[in-house]
């Protein structure tokens, strides 16, 4: 039978263990908070198979983690490296660092220095995925410790009191990276705010932002950073069933509020369908990608009909001109015709030259009556390659 470490994380962060406990305790723990009237929640371990927390209205934290995994610690190392050593004494250059009235969660050391302090300054929006109201912003902000994935923000919006881990002129580190670009890094910004709630039932529903004093510190704190009143990649999707594309583009080219959801290289989709006139301003529909232009088409049948007319015909005489054109101005790129004889017709220099290319290794290395001059679909279609335009038959 598996056997359990239990303690408990009070709000100041003091930890009472309580010593090992067997899976008989543990089934009884599970199944009084799935009743549905107990304040209590469970949330399992991310970084610890088989460990998990108990989220308690009180504020307090219960862990329960088996006594074979690593050894037990209240709070795993930052996954980032160690905090940058000014982090405790951070100063704004612009903006405010620490939000007047927040209640200080933990020690302040989240992050670091931002990698891209050139790109726009933006907020990001979580959801906890549990209750709000209570004392659940300590309960929860003290899970996010444990489990190293503080953002910057917790807010309740039930009881409208604001929560902070760190200062905001540094990262968080409640992203997943995007390979190897850090996320938590992005921008002069990238302030985080998990927001008591969850995502399958937005929290701003019935909730009026005119009310929430708190809420206008977070906002505050987030326009003297100058992050703009947009949510550039679109109002944030439903959850479940909606989903966003997740650019690069404007994840990183775009300042504003962004979703969870939005942010590429994480899979969650948080915060839901919150009401973006609350929280705050408006959506824009994000332009899409310019379409590449389609290449010009070359049909070999016109080329090879105007190289074995154009020769003969008066000085100047040109068949299928702007087909012709394209493969002259290829063959000049080449080095094998003059620019002087681009001209639209296949004259006997263009002819001399694109049997030039047929002669090359590039073109196919034809040899004798093979490089007689007359463009075929294999030598074509690699000049075609080299020089932007596809050949038809």
């Amino acid at each position: 039978m598996a056997t359990f470490h239990a303690a408990i994380v009070h709000p100041d962060q003091t930890v009472t263990y309580c010593g090992e406990v067997d899976q008989d305790h543990v089934d009884t723990v599970l199944a009084v908070a799935a009743i549905e009237d107990v304040p209590r929640f469970v949330k399992e371990n991310p970084r610890t198979p088989g460990a998990f927390f108990v989220l308690r209205e009180d504020g307090d934290l219960d862990t329960y983690q088996p006594v074979d995994a690593e050894t037990f610690t209240v709070r795993a190392p930052d996954p980032e490296g160690a905090a940058d050593a000014q982090t405790l004494t951070a100063t704004a250059t612009s903006g405010t660092v620490w939000i007047p009235g927040a209640i200080r969660l933990g020690d302040g050391s989240i992050g670091g220095a931002m990698d891209h302090p050139e790109n726009p300054p933006r907020v990001v929006e979580h959801t906890t995925e549990s209750p709000a109201g209570g004392s659940y912003l300590e309960s929860v902000g003290s899970y996010l410790m444990q489990v190293g994935s503080e953002p910057q923000v917790i807010y309740c919006p039930v009881t409208d009191r604001i929560g902070q881990f760190g200062p905001l002129n540094q990262s968080a580190r409640a992203l997943k990276n995007d390979g190897t670009r850090r996320t938590n890094r992005e921008g002069r910004v990238c302030i985080q705010w998990e927001v008591l709630g969850r995502a399958a039932q937005p929290w701003t529903n019935g909730w009026d932002p005119a009310k929430k004093p708190g809420y206008q510190k977070l906002l505050a704190a987030a326009d003297s950073w100058g992050v703009p009143r947009i949510w550039p990649a679109g109002a944030p999707p439903a959850y479940p069933g909606g989903s966003h594309p997740r650019s690069r583009t404007v994840w990183q080219g775009k300042g504003g509020y962004f979703a969870h959801a939005d942010v590429p290289g994480n899979d969650h989709g948080d915060p839901g369908a919150i009401d973006v006139s609350k929280v705050p301003g408006k959506a824009v529909t994000p332009t899409p990608a310019p379409k590449p232009a389609a290449k010009p088409k070359v049909s070999v049948a016109h080329v090879a009909t105007a190289a074995k007319h154009d020769p003969s015909a008066p000085q100047g005489h040109t068949t299928y001109k702007a087909e012709v054109l394209l493969v002259e101005k290829a063959l000049h790129a080449e080095g094998l015709l003059a620019e002087q004889y681009v001209d639209g017709s296949f004259g006997s220099l263009t002819v001399a030259a694109y049997a030039k290319w047929q002669r090359s290794k590039a073109g196919g290395s034809y040899t004798g009556t093979a490089a007689d001059g007359i463009p075929g679909q294999t030598s074509l279609s690699k000049l075609g390659a080299r020089h932007g335009f596809t050949v038809v038959a």
